[in-house]
């Protein structure tokens, strides 16, 4: 607008003015011109002065218009913003109601152990298990990396640790479900003791676990046994003598405990407040103590088994109701004869089978004469088979302290006694030809990378035990089980004893377990190599 104005005063200047007529104007024309020069002048300044204020006014309101436009962005980018926050923190509260469902959940589903506060850290404890088995996992396979730098390739041992790593292995909480088991026998024991101070009841010693539970194997984990051992020891009075068999064969099968009353009146042996068995009259004794082992548990003079094993279940079933394990826990007591069969229920559904058996010592060794039943149709009360489960659990617990941490004997065990079922050979079997390859083949030897070759081991000994008619027990005559292992001098100077002797009789029997081996083999070799 100040442009258009300032060009049409130029046009205006310039066709008013008076044109020359001659070299001089007359004074009046010139005076006249002077003043509308000037007045030009001051004209043109003004204009050019309001066509720069126009441009700096125009200038500053571009300017704010920019800022403007800046604050706009920034206000819709905050609002962005804003609406980004919302939604993370959506996020964020979804993802932390989906771990409390799934912490709700896994506590529902886990066991409650001992008291309250055991029952409060029970899920957290097995989370614990599974994640140290992830971790101890992980960390075997990066040792396995480790080992594998700088070494020859070596095909076959490639081989097993694929096959080792594609095996559908049964998630197993052993160590921590043991655990619980021994304190809760321990409570028993504790609560017997206190409430049974002066009781002639065979005394009980702390319970020894055993059984492939407590060796850290097992096939199943649904079906699993978690067996302890519970020494006995002859109460005051009363003494315990081992009769090892009739005939003196080893394995003794037929094994007697004979209770003999012993004096408590002499200086030597004087024991407060209790009456001599062998001084005082019986109806005195039954005035002013109660009766001996030989008029509760004995048939004879023979500690009977049925009776003591009767006596413990009724304890059980009465103090179940005051320990604490009974708040998480629903107890029963299985029928059994020669043990103390328990079923506790968790809230959850899951299920723990425990059981407990009895056993005398032989002197200081690792062998027990046991309450637990033989494979005989019928075993009498007062017998008490010889029982080589106590040397047995030491002996895997030694390999387990030499053995490499990564060692995979445990696990080939497992794998064999998976494919048991159906047949006539027994996890002991197994466990007996392991026990010898332990101590034959260098530790070092039995890691993952090493499973197929352990695996053909393993099946090639017992096939060349079926075809020789022989496996040699462990503990008979065995001059290579480590000393740590406590066994009676006799054990060591005896001779071998065949547990395939009856193959060797009976060669029907022979042929179909040659037959059922072959048949072993191929499920071995199916559960290798497709995983289940």
């Amino acid at each position: 607008m100040a442009i258009t104005k300032f060009f049409a005063l130029l046009v205006q200047s310039i066709i008013q003015c008076p044109q020359m007529v001659g070299d001089e104007l007359d004074e009046a024309t010139r005076e006249r011109m002077e003043q509308r020069a000037e007045h030009l002048s001051w004209e043109m300044t003004r204009l050019l002065q309001e066509l720069e204020q126009r441009s700096l006014e125009q200038s500053i309101r571009e300017q704010r218009t920019q800022e403007q436009s800046s604050v706009a962005w920034g206000a819709l980018l905050f609002s962005t913003l804003q609406h980004w926050q919302f939604w993370a923190v959506a996020g964020v509260l979804v993802v932390l109601l989906g771990l409390c469902w799934w912490l709700r959940k896994r506590s529902r589903e886990a066991d409650s152990s001992r008291d309250e506060e055991t029952s409060n850290s029970i899920r957290d404890q097995e989370e614990e298990d599974e994640l140290e088995q992830e971790e101890g996992q992980e960390e075997e396979e990066g040792q396995e990396e480790e080992e594998s730098e700088g070494e020859d390739p070596d095909d076959e041992i490639d081989l097993g640790r694929i096959f080792a790593k594609s095996i559908q292995w049964p998630v197993q909480n052993l160590a921590y479900r043991s655990r619980v088991v021994e304190e809760l026998v321990g409570d028993l024991f504790l609560l017997f003791k206190d409430l049974f101070p002066n009781s002639f009841f065979p005394v009980l010693q702390p319970a020894i676990g055993v059984g492939s539970t407590f060796e850290g194997w097992c096939p199943h984990e649904d079906d699993a046994v978690y067996r302890v051992l519970v020494p006995l020891k002859a109460p005051c009075g009363h003494a315990f003598h081992l009769e090892l068999g009739t005939t003196g064969d080893r394995p003794a099968k037929d094994s007697c405990i004979r209770v003999e009353l012993e004096r408590t009146c002499t200086k030597e042996q004087l024991v407060d407040n209790m009456l001599c068995f062998l001084h005082h009259s019986e109806e005195e004794l039954k005035r002013n103590q109660g009766p001996s082992l030989l008029h509760t548990l004995c048939t004879g003079s023979y500690l009977d088994v049925e009776k003591t094993v009767r006596c413990f279940q009724k304890f059980v079933r009465l103090a179940w109701v005051v320990l604490p394990q009974s708040q998480h826990y629903h107890m029963k007591v299985l029928p059994s004869s020669r043990s103390c069969k328990l079923q506790l229920t968790s809230a959850s559904r899951r299920t723990l089978f425990v059981e407990v058996i009895f056993g005398v010592q032989q002197g200081d060794s690792d062998i027990f004469l046991s309450s637990q039943a033989t494979e005989a149709i019928f075993t009498p009360n007062t017998t008490w088979p010889e029982s080589y489960a106590v040397a047995e659990a030491k002996f895997f617990s030694y390999i387990a302290r030499q053995a490499p941490r990564d060692s995979f004997h445990l696990k080939c065990l497992q794998l064999c006694a998976r494919i048991l079922v159906g047949t006539g050979f027994s996890t002991y079997t197994f466990k007996t030809a392991m026990m010898h390859l332990l101590i034959t083949i260098p530790l070092s030897c039995w890691r993952r990378r090493h499973f197929l070759l352990r695996l053909e081991d393993i099946m090639q000994y017992l096939h060349c035990c079926l075809k020789e008619k022989r496996l040699d027990h462990f503990f008979f005559g065995n001059q290579n089980v480590p000393e740590e292992i406590l066994l009676p001098p006799a054990f060591r100077m005896a001779e071998p004893f065949n547990l395939f002797q009856h193959l060797a009789q009976d060669p029907a029997a022979h042929a179909k377990a040659l037959h059922e081996f072959m048949e072993l083999q191929k499920r071995l070799t199916r559960l290798v190599f497709c995983g289940h």
